[in-house]
């Protein structure tokens, strides 16, 4: 069945690929971005794959901004089906490094535009006594990674938030929560840490950078491994098989790189289906 999907994030990378799979698979596709003077590749991509979709501005920062699109599509097609939460930005420095501005930057587009955009759709979707709001977390929002625990906190964040509506809004009003959990990403995505981390002052001089430059130095290495890296594609795959499964899990790996990674955490429970039963159980039973 054909789904109205909006789409937060689709400038660039894994946002272009969910959006054209999408439109794709057939579902009236909602994509947006903060900047629409950035559309270009957007619309090139998917005049490339043969598929329309609606390009609108939002900016997961403003509440304003998100509720007039959200508004928009409501009024234009009386429904949302699928929201997914893609819009996001990394952040590399060391928390003693980082700036308080720094730090609510992060969070706020990270955490709170995702908060934003749920908050803006939950009405409607409960009124229909369905929906699906899918986020794209990270195995960061698993696991804490060096020079990344800003980052990771609001991820882990992002994940604490969507297991807890999904133990009870689910069950009552039949919206369904999933955090998707790639691990590294071909995309412009480590590109624009990486120019960040320039333009907030570079590496600084101090006792964390000959860590940092091991750190910065693996991840080169890293990107040429086939194992960890993966296309913008295949995790929008992903997130399909996810925003079409009968019974979506509350949270997906994207990779057996991921799969193994986050093994420790992961491995009694991998979609968490028993910990969301326990916690009903638990508080609600």
């Amino acid at each position: 069945m054909s789904k109205v999907v909006l789409i937060t994030g689709t400038s660039t990378g894994l946002g272009i690929s969910l959006a054209v799979q999408a439109a794709r698979a057939g579902h009236r596709v909602y994509a947006t971005m903060r900047n629409l003077d950035k559309k270009g590749s957007l619309e090139a991509a998917a005049t490339e794959a043969g598929v329309s979709l609606e390009v609108l501005q939002l900016d997961v920062q403003d509440t304003t901004s998100v509720n007039a699109a959200v508004d928009t599509i409501i009024s234009e097609e009386g429904r949302i089906d699928t929201l997914i939460n893609n819009a996001g930005a990394g952040f590399v420095r060391t928390t003693e490094q980082a700036s308080e501005d720094d730090i609510d930057w992060v969070m706020d587009v990270n955490f709170m535009g995702v908060v934003r955009c749920t908050k803006a759709v939950m009405p409607h979707m409960r009124k229909a006594r369905s929906g699906h709001i899918i986020t794209i977390s990270s195995v960061g929002g698993l696991v804490g990674q060096p020079f990344n625990e800003i980052y990771c906190a609001a991820k882990f964040a992002v994940e604490g938030y969507s297991e807890a509506l999904a133990c009870y809004v689910t069950p009552n009003f039949g919206i369904n929560f999933t955090t998707v959990e790639p691990g590294g990403i071909q995309s412009e995505f480590a590109n624009n840490v990486l120019k960040h981390v320039q333009d907030t002052g570079g590496m600084l001089e101090d006792e964390y950078l000959p860590i940092l430059q091991k750190y910065i130095g693996g991840a080169e290495n890293r990107q040429s491994g086939q194992d960890i890296y993966q296309t913008a594609d295949e995790v929008a795959a992903v997130v399909m098989k996810c925003m079409d499964a009968e019974t979506p899990p509350i949270r997906a790996r994207t990779s057996k790189w991921g799969e193994d990674f986050t093994r420790f955490k992961t491995e009694l429970d991998p979609t968490g289906e028993k910990q969301q039963a326990a916690v009903i159980e638990q508080f609600l039973s």
